[in-house]
């Protein structure tokens, strides 16, 4: 064999063209990875295309707000109100000293029950007494002198007409006894007060009740009229008595509610230290005046303390009960838009739009509000509106969260189907608007 026939390493090829690609099949090649790579670019746009119209869709979807309807429920029959309360004794009167001095003994104590006239307290006087005991030697003076008076006037009068005495100095004797007299029944005047004096150095229970407050204690000085003074000056009371045999409630009654207070009136007490325990008060009397910074009436009840178990001052919550009117429609606070044009409620056609409505409110309910003109039944009303949401407006109505957002359904009688349906529910499922999506902070939430 020759050089010739023989390969680059000696090794004969016996077909040359084993190894290359013929022309046809590289074109071949070319145009199949072409066309994957159009086919590819050609996806991509589509889906991108895709993707985009997607996004403006959701986009105009979402620029529409999202709300939450409900309608116009009808009013309860009976309307419940509960206002804080404030529990007062009867009578209840603090003592004050009516001389001064110093405390020598008390004898009745915080809690003590006491009868009227008992003994509280003594207050040692000694300077009221010497007075007392100088009133009654300046008295028994005027009497020596209206008497030796007395006695001078008649001997002239006896001499009167005679040459012995003039007429004129029979006239001052006289004069002179009538005032001996006059001052005689001043002194007398000044052993009373001081005795009347005397009788306040003990002080005494005014009514029959409890001892609520005492302040004295033995060796406090005390002064006429300011009760106990401490170390700074303060006066304060000695004691202070209350008669607890029925208690004063007195309750501030809002004007919308003006129109239940009256003779039939009732209330329901429950204080913190009885949580279980409801007491019944009766309507006594009523201011008939709302004061001008509350716009409430003081209201006045009564109730029997008989047991001793109510306490003078105590706070209570007061719950009242009067009729309502089922026939006026009520909606929640939130439900309700306050603007220029007065109160308005948000309605929805038909059509998703918005009308503005102007509604005139009655009672307030507490989380509810009487609605006494401008709305039905029927009409869809946005719950929790936007303060934006304008008339004409198209809104988008999505369903509520039951449990969350919307009033709990009535459970009804539901069929096999139904139940086999329901159990492959998970238990915790909340409810999603109708795209599933989200919703916006322009929807209200009921």
């Amino acid at each position: 064999m020759s050089a010739h026939d023989q390969g680059p390493h000696g090794r004969h090829d016996s077909n040359p063209g084993q190894h290359s690609v013929s022309p046809a099949k590289r074109r071949l090649w070319v145009f199949v990875v072409g066309g994957v790579a159009v086919g590819l670019v050609v996806i991509g746009l589509v889906q991108r295309h895709m993707q985009y119209s997607k996004l403006i869709d959701e986009t105009i979807h979402q620029a529409v707000p999202a709300i939450q309807v409900i309608y116009p429920q009808e009013g309860p029959s009976e309307r419940t109100l509960s206002l804080p309360a404030n529990v007062s004794a009867w009578y209840q009167a603090p003592i004050y000293a009516q001389v001064s001095g110093y405390v020598k003994m008390w004898y009745k104590d915080f809690g003590a029950v006491v009868k009227a006239g008992d003994v509280l307290a003594e207050i040692n006087t000694p300077g009221l007494d010497a007075q007392y005991s100088a009133a009654q030697a300046r008295l028994n003076v005027a009497k020596a002198r209206y008497k030796l008076a007395e006695i001078t006037a008649a001997r002239w009068k006896a001499l009167q007409g005679t040459q012995a005495v003039s007429r004129q100095e029979v006239d001052v004797q006289a004069a002179n006894a009538a005032a001996e007299k006059a001052e005689m029944e001043a002194a007398g005047f000044d052993v009373e007060r001081f005795a009347a004096l005397e009788n306040f150095k003990r002080i005494v229970a005014p009514f029959d009740g409890v001892v609520t407050s005492r302040f004295a204690n033995v060796g406090d000085y005390v002064n006429a009229g300011r009760g106990d003074v401490d170390s700074q000056g303060q006066a304060t009371e000695l004691f202070s008595v209350a008669d607890v045999h029925a208690m004063r409630v007195f309750v501030a009654v809002p004007q919308d509610y003006a129109d239940v207070i009256g003779p039939g009136l009732q209330a329901d007490l429950v204080l913190p230290q009885y949580p279980d325990k409801v007491f019944k008060a009766k309507y006594l009397t009523a201011a008939t005046a709302f004061n001008s910074s509350t716009r409430t009436v003081t209201t006045e009840l009564t109730i029997d303390n008989k047991t001793r178990e109510l306490w003078p001052n105590s706070y209570a919550t007061a719950t009242f009960r009067a009729p309502g009117d089922s026939n006026i429609l009520i909606l929640p606070l939130g439900a309700l838009i306050f603007r220029a044009e007065g109160t308005q409620v948000a309605l929805v056609d038909d059509t998703n739009h918005v009308h503005l409505v102007s509604v005139t409110v009655g009672t307030n309910l507490g989380s509810t509000l009487q609605i006494l003109r401008g709305v039905k039944k029927t009409d869809r009303v946005i719950n929790n509106p936007s303060a934006g949401i304008l008339d004409g407006q198209e809104v988008r109505v999505v369903q509520g969260t039951p449990g969350y957002n919307a009033p709990p359904v009535k459970p009804v009688a539901a069929s096999a189907a139904a139940k086999a349906n329901a159990a492959k529910q998970t238990e915790n499922v909340r409810a999603l608007p109708d795209d599933n999506a989200p919703v916006p902070e322009a929807g209200g939430r009921q």
